[in-house]
């Protein structure tokens, strides 16, 4: 498979977005501001600020196209691993994990399924995931242009979190740890240590349970092989359905998440609906007051050194559809079009949506209004 980077032409370096050759184009000093933030949070790193979040170590900064659901259901839409990795690079590929027993043998597995109840013609995810790319992998690490790493994202969502299935995935992680970006746990959880880079980073969501197998059971000195997401603080007890949307999408982000980053939690996952009430199905024109909720969220998730994500971004219609979620769907790209360019325009670090090819060409069309840039590459 050929790789395809949506980076410059140049080699080792970067390109910093100074906005779209459309209507609302945002001003370059904008961006010079934003690389000036990520020089000084690298040169805070480099003097040994341990305790810092190195946000810019996913794609130096940039937004990160993330391909949800990125598996087949009941045996429908195979295809769609390879149309996320035909998007370009990085790229983040969620896997949603189920544990499956074999009613003959009694062994179990873990497969990728949309449902904790598989009957088996799942495929596993070594199957699934990692053997198909490994031939990415193998071409990434002998080329070795660290830079570019990581070039994959591995986002597990669990659909079942009993030991056996969390267990399973630490071994077969384990297997595969040569090409994973790791960091060394420390004493103190808020001295984050950096990460070491390989071509595919590991995330999963904010499971304690997870976090029992993956980080709290991990030795101090050994490697964190997957970073979980944040706790997101609950809505007030006894609130209606209605009143709990409304304050997702009005509590300041400060209510929302009360934590700090940690060796392990280093993400925050937020459904669209704490930007705009009822989310996408009742989403009206995008307004200014909405880009400053969206921005208010990320510059807040970053202060706190976490990277966000929001899920998930569609606009389809009915001849469209390929197996997608309809409440995920503004309706049209006309709608989903001005949400996009704002997620890329704030920051946002992972922005899922079912529509890769069409997501690609808006991160791409920035890459090509950007400047080169060279990087300095950690360890």
């Amino acid at each position: 498979m050929e790789m395809r980077r949506r980076t410059s032409s140049t080699p080792g370096a970067r390109r910093l977005s100074i906005g779209y050759d459309t209507e609302n184009q945002r001003p370059e000093w904008e961006a010079l501001i934003r690389l000036c933030a990520a020089v000084i949070l690298a040169a805070m790193l480099a003097g040994g600020a341990a305790s810092a979040a190195d946000l810019s170590f996913l794609n130096h900064g940039h937004p990160v196209l993330d391909a949800h659901n990125c598996y087949p259901y009941d045996g429908l839409w195979n295809d769609r691993i390879h149309r996320a990795l035909d998007s370009g690079f990085p790229v983040s590929i969620e896997q949603d994990l189920a544990w499956y027993v074999d009613p003959k043998t009694g062994k179990g597995r873990v497969v990728v399924s949309h449902t904790p109840t598989p009957t088996g013609r799942e495929p596993t995810l070594r199957a699934y995931f990692f053997e198909q790319v490994r031939p990415i992998v193998e071409e990434a690490l002998a080329q070795n242009r660290r830079g570019d790493w990581p070039l994959i994202i591995l986002h597990f969502d669990f659909k079942d979190t009993r030991p056996e299935i969390l267990h399973a995935v630490w071994q077969l992680l384990g297997e595969y740890q040569p090409w994973l970006s790791t960091a060394v746990k420390t004493a103190d959880p808020h001295r984050l240590a950096p990460i070491t880079r390989r071509p595919i980073l590991v995330v999963t969501e904010d499971s304690d349970a997870q976090a029992k197998v993956f980080d709290d059971d991990v030795p101090v000195g050994a490697r964190l092989r997957v970073f979980g997401s944040a706790h997101t603080h609950a809505p007030p007890p006894g609130a209606t359905p209605a009143q709990i949307a409304h304050w997702e999408a009005t509590a300041p982000p400060s209510e929302l998440l009360t934590t700090r980053a940690t060796d392990y939690r280093r993400w925050w996952n937020n459904s669209w609906w704490i930007v705009e009430e009822g989310g996408q199905t009742r989403a009206g024109a995008w307004t200014k007051a909405d880009d400053r909720r969206l921005r208010a969220l990320v510059d807040y998730a970053h202060q706190q050194g976490y990277w966000i994500r929001f899920y998930t971004l569609d606009g389809f219609n009915a001849k469209q559809d390929r197996g997608w979620d309809a409440i995920y769907n503004f309706g049209s790209m006309r709608r989903v079009i001005p949400r996009w360019r704002a997620a890329i325009d704030a920051g946002v670090d992972f922005i899922a949506t079912d529509q890769e090819e069409a997501l690609s060409r808006y991160l791409h069309q920035r890459d090509q209004a950007l400047r080169p840039l060279e990087t300095t590459v950690g360890p």
